[in-house]
């Protein structure tokens, strides 16, 4: 693939010509076009075993020549498509969703065919102001303060992000630095980090690259009777006995629509019990967040007013395709402070004069991509109130699952439903035997290939989680996949002698 020209009998490829490129980038487009058209008929979760690839392409090393697009093509639909976990299909349900859309497609298209990197203003001034210009734009559906926005004129901001995780490990960091300059580097052993029992792992993995270990890490552990929430009541007397050891409170992390559950930690409570203390407070609202343009959800993010720092994915319900995470900072100034490097072939005249926002200070990685006009591709492709409908169909299909499984006496729901996802489980007295039945059946879902789920553990309890969230996902769907798990239900408790 590529052009071949004949110099002095050396083959010099063309990687880009326009019209090969043109002709080319048709078949691949007609390739995935059918893929997405008969996605149905593929398994959701993928049947190989592990070493399966290595195992069934015969090739020992890269080829010598190149090869034909056509048999490219060939070769990913015999090797690749059966090993793919097809997240795309309606019937998936696992996790949560990464969302996709032809708006996506094609702001992705143009992102890779621009091919820029905006680590600062001056490297592409477009790609640094676009991301402004968007991440204000979110920032206003979702009715978050002004002191959170570029245009609130008082010094807050947003970027655009890979992943939560990132998002989480830079404030983090921030909020480290921030604190450590206010009572001296040599205190770092005695800074906690505070989360409850339902946060995200990817806090404690921030906590350890920012160099905490788990005698530096607050694990308040949660309850059914609130919801699997953290307790401000809890976390005031975690931060009182810390202080009482003489440790140092900094940094809590808050979670909108917890992964288990899709639990709510309260926001205005929390910062109540943080602010005395000058705890950093962010809030992970990875996986809901997008929910709450809804001005019917918009109450989940109360309090966010007094809170330093808050994330979420857009390729989670925001018809954007991974990856793509805003993180709005109230004083983006700790950020920088920690992250910014200015060496001298990166230093211009107009990061000099202060007038511009050079993102890469706002980051792990010097290099970033175009992600801004994907999002801005598809907020101007679908508009505020289609992207509001689509979420709202998402939490419609939800409910209906949710009172498909009350209707049937052998279930029961392990936790409330919030937003797009539905906890349950087939109902038993004894716990042990209920755990081990509801992961039998969980097996003989994703086994069938109809449909994927995961499970989590909540107290003891093993439960089936369903997110519905797809782009394909319809209600037909949602309702055959309940035919199918009470099939299986009924399958499994014959096998069990129930």
């Amino acid at each position: 693939m590529g052009s071949i020209e004949h110099e002095n009998d050396i083959h010099v490829i063309d990687p880009i010509d326009p019209e090969e490129f043109r002709s080319q980038a048709h078949k691949v487009v007609d390739f995935i076009a059918d893929y997405y058209k008969n996605i149905e008929q593929y398994p959701v979760l993928s049947q190989v075993h592990p070493g399966y690839l290595r195992k069934n392409i015969p090739e020992e090393s890269a080829p010598n020549v190149p090869e034909c697009l056509e048999q490219i093509l060939q070769d990913v639909t015999r090797f690749v498509v059966p090993g793919i976990t097809h997240w795309q299909h309606p019937n998936f349900y696992a996790y949560f969703s990464a969302s996709k859309s032809t708006a996506a497609f094609l702001g992705e298209m143009l992102s890779s065919g621009f091919n820029v990197n905006g680590f600062n203003w001056l490297s592409s001034p477009a790609v640094t102001e676009l991301e402004m210009l968007v991440v204000d734009w979110l920032g206003e559906m979702l009715k978050l303060p002004k002191s959170f926005l570029f245009s609130g004129g008082g010094g807050g901001g947003g970027v655009l992000q890979g992943t939560t995780c990132e998002a989480i490990l830079c404030t983090l960091v921030a909020a480290r630095d921030q604190k450590l300059r206010e009572i001296g580097r040599d205190k770092f052993s005695k800074l906690v980090v505070y989360a409850s029992d339902q946060t995200h792992m990817c806090l404690k993995k921030a906590a350890h690259v920012a160099g905490l270990g788990e005698e530096n890490l607050r694990v308040i552990e949660t309850t059914k009777s609130e919801l699997y929430a953290l307790s401000p009541n809890s976390l005031r007397i975690a931060i009182q006995s810390d202080i009482e050891n003489g440790f140092i409170p900094f940094y809590l992390c808050a979670t909108i629509g917890t992964t288990s559950t899709n639990a709510v930690d309260p926001l205005g409570p929390l910062t109540a019990v943080a602010q005395p203390h000058k705890i950093w407070v962010h809030v992970d609202a990875a996986y809901a967040g997008s929910a709450c343009i809804c001005p019917e959800l918009r109450h989940f993010l109360n309090g966010v007013e007094n809170v330093n720092s808050i994330s979420l994915n857009t390729h989670k319900q925001f018809f954007s395709a991974p990856d793509c995470c805003c993180l709005w900072l109230k004083d983006p100034s700790a950020l920088k402070n920690s992250l910014s490097t200015n060496p001298p072939y990166l230093r211009n005249a107009a990061t000099d004069s202060g007038e511009v926002v050079d993102f890469k200070d706002w980051q792990i990685t010097l290099s970033r991509r175009f992600h801004a006009i994907k999002l801005w591709v598809v907020m101007k492709s679908y508009g505020q109130e289609n992207l509001r409908s689509f979420i709202r169909h998402h939490v419609e299909m939800a409910k209906l699952f949710e009172e498909m499984v009350k209707r049937d006496p052998r279930f029961e729901l392990v936790a409330p439903r919030n937003f797009g996802m539905v906890c349950f489980r087939l109902s038993f007295w004894d716990v042990d035997m209920s755990n081990v039945i509801n992961a039998r059946l969980l097996e003989e879902i994703n086994k069938s290939g109809k449909a994927f789920m995961i499970h989590t553990v909540v107290k003891g309890v093993f439960m089936i989680r369903i997110t519905i969230g797809g782009m394909m996902t319809k209600e037909r769907h949602v309702v055959s996949t309940w035919k199918l798990v009470q099939e299986l239900a009924e399958k499994v408790m014959v096998m069990e002698g129930i």
